[in-house]
Formats: C-alpha cells, sequence, structure tokens
C-alpha cells in the first residue's frame, strides 16, 4: 500500500468532558482532565490542523457541545473549504444549539447504542441518555441543512436490536439521512479485559458487519431515504499484514490541547498541531504504525481478545505516565443484564 504524503481525515476530540460514563468510552471522557483550549488556541490549532492538508474533520470528545467556541472552530474549517462534522450524545442539545448545529456542521451524528431506552442508557452510563439522544434526533431532523446520522457501536449486548432499531427507531425521523453500525472496537475503557471477554464481539459478529450482504439486509430493514452503512472496524486495528493490503485508515486522532495520537485506537503521542510541523506529525504517526514493538504485538492478533490485549500492551509502551496511572484506576467492567 502506498501511503498518503498527509492524513485524509483528522478526528478532534476538542474536549475530554461528558456528562455520561459509557461502558465502553474510548476517549474515557469525565474520568480524566477536560483539557480544553483557550478559544483564541482553539482557533490557532484549527488553523494548524488545516495545514495538515485532511480532507474533512470530524469534531467530538467528549461531548463538544459544551465547549462555547464549537461553532467558532466549525466555522473556520468550513470558511477554508473543509468539510466539517460533529458527534455528539445529545445530552445537553436544545433547539438553539440543534438549529446552530445543521447550520454549521456537514453532518451531525447522534450516539444511540440501542432500539430501547433499558439497553442504550446501560450501555451510556446514565438514565435518560436515551430519550435525550431521540428528542435531538428530533430537534436535528426538523429542518435542512446537514445530515443527520445515527452512529450505533455494535457489542453484544446490544447486538440484538441493530434490526429492530431500523424498524421501530429510525421510523419515527424523517429527515434521517444515515445509521452507522459499527463493531465496538477495543480502545479505552473497551480495551478493559471483562469488557473484552463480555462485550467485544465474537468473529463470526465481526465477519457479519464486515459482510456487504449483511448491509444490504440491514438497508431493505431502513425506511425510504436512509442510508445503512455497517462496518467491522478492522481498519482501525493497524496490523502490518492488514496495512499492507490497505485495510488502513490514514486518519490522525487530535486530543483536546493538541496533542497528536499516532494511531487512532491506541495511546501515544508524536507531538502537538500547536508547536510541530504539520509534516512532521505525520512522518511520525507514519513511522508509530511500522514501530517494531507495534508490529510484533500487533502481528498475530487475530480475534478480538487478543487485539484487547494489544491494546493493553501499546497503551502501556507509548502511553505518558498520567495514561499508564489512569490505566491502572480503570474501574472492573461489571456485565448486567
Amino acid at each position: 500500500m502506498e501511503i498518503p504524503d498527509h492524513p485524509l481525515e483528522v478526528l478532534w476530540d476538542i474536549t475530554y468532558a461528558c456528562p455520561l460514563r459509557c461502558t465502553h468510552c474510548y476517549s474515557e471522557s469525565g474520568r480524566r482532565p477536560a483539557r480544553r483550549l483557550s478559544g483564541a488556541d482553539m482557533l490557532r490549532a484549527a488553523d494548524a490542523i488545516l495545514a495538515l492538508g485532511a480532507e474533512g474533520v470530524c469534531l467530538a470528545g467528549g461531548e463538544p457541545l459544551l465547549v462555547p467556541e464549537l461553532f467558532a472552530v466549525a466555522e473556520r474549517f468550513t470558511a477554508a473549504g473543509v468539510p466539517v462534522s460533529l458527534f455528539t450524545s445529545g445530552w445537553t442539545l436544545d433547539r438553539a444549539s440543534a438549529e446552530a448545529a445543521v447550520g454549521a456542521f456537514s453532518a451531525v451524528s447522534v450516539s444511540l447504542d440501542g432500539a430501547t431506552a433499558e439497553v442504550h442508557d446501560r450501555i451510556r452510563g446514565r438514565r435518560g441518555s436515551f430519550d435525550r439522544a431521540v428528542a435531538a434526533l428530533g430537534l436535528l431532523t426538523e429542518g435542512g441543512g446537514a445530515t443527520v446520522g445515527v452512529d450505533y457501536v455494535v457489542m453484544r449486548s446490544n447486538a440484538p436490536q441493530v434490526e429492530e432499531f431500523l424498524t421501530t427507531v429510525a421510523p419515527r425521523f424523517p429527515g434521517l439521512g444515515q445509521v452507522s453500525f459499527g463493531a465496538v472496537v477495543p480502545e479505552g475503557l473497551a480495551s478493559r479485559a471483562g469488557f473484552a471477554e463480555h462485550e467485544l464481539l465474537s468473529e463470526e459478529q465481526v465477519r457479519l458487519l464486515g459482510s456487504a450482504e449483511y448491509g444490504r439486509r440491514l438497508q431493505e430493514l431502513a425506511p425510504p431515504g436512509v442510508r445503512v452503512t455497517t462496518t467491522d472496524n478492522l481498519a482501525l486495528q493497524m496490523r502490518p499484514d492488514l496495512i499492507g493490503a490497505g485495510v488502513c485508515l490514514p486518519v490522525l486522532q487530535i486530543e483536546p490541547d493538541g496533542a497528536v495520537r499516532a494511531m487512532a485506537a491506541y495511546e501515544g503521542t508524536v507531538g502537538n498541531v500547536l508547536t510541530d510541523p504539520p509534516a512532521e506529525l505525520w512522518r511520525r504517526a507514519v513511522a508509530r504504525w511500522h514501530d517494531p514493538f507495534v508490529r510484533e504485538t500487533l502481528a498475530p492478533v487475530r480475534t478480538m481478545r487478543e487485539w484487547a490485549e494489544a491494546t493493553r500492551a501499546i497503551d502501556l509502551r507509548f502511553g505518558t505516565e498520567a495514561d499508564r496511572q489512569r490505566i491502572a484506576r480503570r474501574p472492573a467492567f461489571v456485565p448486567r443484564g
């Protein structure tokens, strides 16, 4: 595979503040300092991200709607001609912010991880989160503007509700444009041994999500006008043979303070957009993909549990001391239901 000389997309977690406590939280938001930049530095970081040459930017978190400067940052990207999308839980969304969001972003995705409040709220760690997400979708789909979608993280406890979601929840929103079903990735809290044992998908389920036939089946169940996508998310694994075969994501993930992760699903940064040249940041990131420890750790991975073990090893090797201390304090995963 010929690796591009710049990231094709940038994912910026602009804050680690979050009102939810999701069982699988990739960023462990709410368990670590928010690390949010000042308004002026956010705009500086936006300019630095533009210099990376990415073709699209996603703003996520944490909960990005907790950041007052969110829409000014989005405007910075839009003014430069770069599409910018938003990922939100919908917890804090009201009519005013919904109208602002569909006007400021090319796409807005609401996280919904189940067809019922019982399932979604257990995963998201807060009662009422399903009702708030549904209300947010209602507000976002009332008018025109951004493509409004749902991001559904598929794990063992909510996999049985995938089809039900398309037949009972999606039809409630005539303006809904897309529903994305993606296999849960063993990143952050989802890499814990207990979570890996009880919630990571089986290899059969992963293959199903990666199959075109299953995607077509789900598309047939969806309401007219709703585009359905499915992914096994193996491109995030960054296994050496997969990279060689072209199965990888040339994505750069940026932490709230501008620190740049070498690989989106793993701890370990290679600099900061506020202080380091864009081309050098990308060079360092690609170099990490080929680091001997990374290659040796990921090469034998074939199952989701093995991936979780590899994630823990890479995170401990390349994370900061603060990362390692946070990892040591992770709460044990207790399955419910």
